[in-house]
């Protein structure tokens, strides 16, 4: 579940999981694993949000005000 709201924060993003990799510092596989996995911390989602320039409150928040 996750995951999918992960990735449709990189399309709204303009951003690939490759981006996103880069931006956490870790490897693309790393984070494909992740996803496959659907296995993300908050700490990793905390960093995500903070990696997109994004809040995240149990839920994440576009800067026009949408929830995801």
């Amino acid at each position: 579940m996750m995951a999918e709201k992960i990735k449709i924060l990189l399309i709204k993003k303009g951003m690939s999981s490759v981006d996103l990799a880069e931006k956490l510092g870790t490897k693309p596989q790393n984070l494909y694993n992740k996803f496959k996995r659907d296995n993300f911390s908050e700490k990793e989602l905390i960093e995500i949000a903070e990696a997109l320039g994004i809040k995240y409150e149990g839920f994440f928040f576009l800067e026009d005000g949408e929830k995801i």
